[in-house]
């Protein structure tokens, strides 16, 4: 057997064009596009590359896309500051603060300060309870676009046996919350988790997001699962070359899993796709208030 790659790339092209279309309508109707502000606190380089990515997605779509760059040394009253402008300002929809943030910033007071229906991360503990609640609510964009693949590829998940591996608020919770909703019997397995391979063994859905390089086997597979690689680790190979690997060991896997997705390629695009979905998701909810 030779699973099937579930291709992230060309789906979140759907979902874009899907955005695309709705930007359209809600600014012939509103007279304003739907707005997307971002803010990134520090000079690390990989935020920085995901913030322009995030701005350049949105205006792509048709909407107003606005990134904030604020120094190391910003203070927390300041960003709060920022954050409070932005939180009063009704031409912004969706608020997205770049993590990590430096370490003299209290990450969780800066979340909680981003209102919770322009919380368009899904990080505010409104929108988590919401989500555990089963109302409503603006979803954690991986988990979201795992989700949308999940579908897409025709799984079947009521009734399933689901197994996410990691417990993060930012991917590993809230997919089991999601999971759970679709009426699969999930497993959320961690660091500490006894005997992990047999438990994935069991899975028919499996859901890497723990961050260590090729952790899952081959043979911790379950004939014939459907497997989504959240990682996203970058390797030297024994060339001295650096690619980005998974979760998950994609060669083995490959020749066990029915349907899996790759890194890069599979979850990863999904994820900015579902930011721009989420925020006109929150404009459309904003205005319907």
């Amino acid at each position: 057997m030779t699973a099937t790659l579930l291709d992230g790339k060309a789906l979140a092209e759907t979902v874009r064009a899907e955005v695309r279309t709705g930007v359209e309508a809600f600014t012939q109707t509103h007279k304003r596009p739907p707005g997307l502000d971002v803010v990134l606190v520090g000079d690390n380089a990989a935020s920085r590359i995901y913030t322009r990515n995030k701005e350049k997605a949105s205006k792509e779509v048709g909407m107003r896309g606005r990134l904030h760059t604020l120094a190391e040394t910003t203070s927390q009253d300041e960003l709060l500051a920022l954050l409070a402008l932005l939180a009063n300002d009704p031409e912004v929809d969706g608020i997205l603060v770049q993590l990590p943030l430096p370490p003299h910033l209290a990450a969780d007071r800066v979340l909680d300060a981003v209102p919770p229906e322009k919380d368009v991360d899904g990080f505010h503990p409104v929108n988590v309870g919401l989500l555990a609640l089963g109302r409503p609510a603006l979803v954690p964009c991986t988990p979201l676009g795992c989700m949308r693949l999940l579908a897409q590829s025709g799984t079947r998940l009521r009734g399933a046996r689901a197994v996410v591996i990691g417990r993060s608020t930012i991917v590993g919770k809230p997919m089991a919350q999601l999971l759970l909703a679709e009426h699969a019997t999930v497993t959320i397995a961690h660091s500490r988790t006894q005997d992990l391979p047999a438990l994935c063994r069991e899975a028919d859905v499996l859901v890497a997001a723990i961050g260590k390089a090729e952790m899952v086997r081959g043979d911790w597979i379950k004939p014939g699962a459907t497997v989504l690689d959240v990682g996203i680790n970058r390797v030297t190979t024994s060339e001295g070359k650096s690619k980005l690997v998974g979760d998950v060991c994609f060669d083995e896997v490959k020749e066990r899993a029915g349907l899996l997705s790759p890194v890069p390629g599979g979850v990863g695009p999904m994820t900015i796709a579902c930011l721009l979905q989420n925020t006109l998701t929150a404009a459309r909810r904003r205005l319907e208030r």
